[in-house]
């Protein structure tokens, strides 16, 4: 792996969609590791560096807020995408509020996710 490989942590329950957000990011050239849920991500993060995570909002067991909250205190530099199926203002809103990058609605778009990553590394 390459000093300049970045590794992103791609938390997501729906497992076809989290391997195919990870293969897109893989072929990218990213180091790509997964988690199914805001729970699993934190501990993933306990022994493993992320310099970018994208995390879905519903989720079983701890949501993408929760997660957002736990971040916070444990990790507060985290650059962190949000994505949902549900364009809810309050979560957006609060998702910002909580120090979320940037919230993109499913179906993810490629091309408007990799335009935010650009942003999110370039500014790191």
């Amino acid at each position: 792996m390459h000093h300049d490989q970045k590794r992103i942590l791609v938390v997501e329950d729906e497992e076809n969609a989290r391997v195919a957000l990870a293969k897109i990011l893989v072929n990218e050239g990213f180091d790509v590791a997964m988690a199914g849920n805001g729970r699993e991500a934190l501990d993933h993060l306990r022994s493993c560096d992320a310099e970018l995570i994208i995390t879905d909002l519903n989720m079983p067991e701890m949501n993408g807020l929760a997660f957002l909250r736990e971040l916070n205190l444990r990790h507060p530099s985290s650059n962190v995408i949000m994505i949902t199926a549900y364009g809810e203002v309050e979560s957006y809103l609060e998702a910002m509020t909580l120090g979320a990058f940037e919230y993109i609605n499913k179906p993810v778009r490629y091309d408007d996710l990799k335009k935010v990553i650009n942003k999110i590394f370039k500014t790191a």
